[in-house]
């Protein structure tokens, strides 16, 4: 069973750490001023929204029927809570599934100089952001009548109710083996190929041109296009490297969870349960700390967006 009051506590915290980070990141990044392409921009854009409305849709409206239960007895009658499973599902996929887009796009800028020219444009992140988001929210219409109308409200699991027979009925383990296996199943085993086959072009590629730069010039002075590639490579593994990392105890417990329903004798300890839900929440917030290390325009940037206000203020008392 959970422990309230550490829970809610918990989630406050993450809240009051998450929703600024991302709305920071947001407004530097749309800005257009970190030395990125518009295409990568428009990606990253999308990953910081999409992990602001989780933090929204699942921190801080899944305590609102908890927390203040009296004051929100009408959620009980209606099928709010069923309204609420599609949207935190869809956008926690929507999240996802950004991440691998990014990474798809990364790969074909690195190691597919020809289709890049077509591919790694505004117009095809536009369709490509917007292709996933509506599949996202089609795959999840199901969760709507899944779960019963009702907030479980109780320690655990604090989400919509539902009774034993019907998590190991058949459509429920069809359902929720699906749901699994696109998020966050599918996008591991993805990212980590897309990540290999980026390695591979680009210590071929470095190799390549170093020897060629070396018989042309005699020196193997710096390579303006290996720098990018390596700056660009960085930002990537990074991003996926926290994304796995920070999934994997999650995707772990929500298995070991199945297979308990499924009648195996299994059990985790609750702090497990818990830590893998924080650091999946967490990973909603990490990917500014990576641009901060990764790209100096970036950082630039948070500097300047500090300053103003004591530049202004310093100006006004003039």
């Amino acid at each position: 069973m959970r422990s309230t009051p550490i829970i809610i506590s918990v989630n406050n915290s993450i809240i009051v750490l998450l929703s600024p980070v991302n709305i920071v990141t947001i407004l530097i990044l749309s800005r257009g001023k970190c030395g990125l392409s518009k295409c990568v921009t428009y990606y990253l854009v999308a990953m910081a929204m999409a992990d602001l409305l989780i933090v929204i849709v699942d921190l801080l409206l899944r305590q609102i029927p908890i927390v203040y239960r009296e004051q929100f007895t009408f959620l009980l009658d209606v099928r709010v809570c069923n309204i609420h499973a599609v949207v935190l599902y869809a956008v926690t996929d929507c999240s996802v599934w950004f991440t691998v887009t990014f990474t798809f796009d990364r790969f074909v800028a690195i190691c597919r100089q020809k289709l890049k020219v077509k591919y790694c444009t505004e117009k095809t992140a536009t369709v490509v952001l917007g292709t996933v988001t509506v599949l996202s929210w089609l795959k999840n219409i199901s969760w709507y009548f899944m779960y019963r109308n009702k907030y479980w409200l109780s320690n655990s699991p604090w989400f919509c109710l539902v009774i034993r027979e019907t998590s190991q009925s058949i459509a429920w383990t069809v359902v929720e083996l699906m749901h699994y296996i696109f998020t966050p199943f599918v996008p591991f085993v993805l990212i980590l190929l897309l990540n290999a086959l980026t390695v591979q072009n680009i210590l071929v590629a470095s190799r390549a041109r170093r020897r060629l730069r070396s018989q042309s010039s005699g020196e193997s002075p710096n390579d303006p296009e290996m720098v990018n590639r390596r700056k660009s490579m960085v930002l990537l593994f990074v991003i996926s490297a926290n994304f796995m990392l920070l999934w994997a105890v999650f995707m772990f417990c929500s298995i070991w969870r199945r297979l308990d329903y499924l009648g195996y004798s299994v059990s985790l300890p609750t702090f497990v349960t818990e830590l893998g839900f924080m650091l999946q929440m967490l990973s909603c917030c990490t990917n500014t700390f990576i641009y901060a290390v990764t790209q100096k325009k970036f950082r630039e940037e948070v500097g300047n967006g500090v300053k103003y206000p004591v530049i202004m203020m310093v100006k006004i008392m003039r």
